[in-house]
């Protein structure tokens, strides 16, 4: 059986579909939520998810990590709000975990921006989302990865993740999470130059439009490119403000 935990905050427009979309694949669904001030707790309750107040305090692999310690099923999905399970990723994974000897499986992230899907790019990749409990834990408190040391696989079907319906949030979330970035860098002892400063964010957008195909995306795919490059920036600047 399968537990899945999702961390929330003021997440009012997302949760219902969220839930929705994992009704048929989770026995138990958790809810760790950083106190949210708009309904999002009374649609998780209503839905019957098992809802734990508790303070991200920047700190994702924490939040994780105690939604990890909540679930009492063998596998965990973790999801944020902001994603849905495809009904072929459902189907995927009720048929994997009954026969694999494997403690995890990578999920491959469809991302949407302004309602169309992405499919080059930075935001085309594998994440570890799915895994036995007691394999591994969250590390980094922001671009946390789930460490699972081996045995893990890959799933063909996508996680849809409408992340950025507007520009406008998006660079909210740009500004929000380099900050966070920053700050985590600094306890790194990562030391801020020029340098880094001018060329990180360069040759990410290098990366991202030129090798990673980005340019096949037409518009959206530019302009995804530069956020993710702008994101890179803010975050050594940041840093060097620090």
């Amino acid at each position: 059986m399968i537990s899945a935990v999702i961390l929330t905050k003021n997440e009012e427009k997302n949760i219902k579909d969220c839930l929705q979309s994992i009704k048929d694949l989770a026995s138990e669904i958790i809810i760790i939520d950083d106190y949210s001030t708009d309904k999002t707790v009374k649609i998780a309750k209503d839905f019957g998810a098992k809802v734990f107040l508790h303070h991200l305090d920047n700190d994702f692999s924490q939040q994780h990590n105690f939604g990890l310690e909540k679930a009492k099923n063998g596998w965990v999905l973790f999801l944020d709000a902001d994603e849905r399970v495809s009904p072929e990723l459902v189907k995927e994974i009720k048929e994997e975990i009954k026969q694999t000897d494997l403690n995890g499986f990578y999920l491959k992230r469809q991302e949407f921006f302004n309602g169309r899907p992405l499919k080059y790019g930075e935001t085309a990749h594998y994440i570890l989302r799915l895994g036995r409990k007691g394999k591994g834990e969250w590390q980094r408190e922001v671009h946390e990865v789930w460490e699972i040391k081996e045995g893990i696989g890959r799933l063909k079907n996508p996680l849809l993740h409408y992340s950025h319906p507007t520009l406008t949030e998006f660079i909210e979330h740009v500004n929000r999470f380099s900050t966070i970035h920053a700050q985590v860098l600094k306890k790194e002892g990562v030391k801020p130059s020029l340098f880094r400063i001018v060329a990180n964010p360069l040759a990410k957008f290098i990366q991202n439009y030129i090798f990673r195909l980005g340019f096949l995306d037409g518009t959206p795919g530019i302009i995804t490119a530069l956020m993710m490059s702008f994101h890179s920036f803010l975050a050594r600047a940041k840093l060097y403000f620090l």
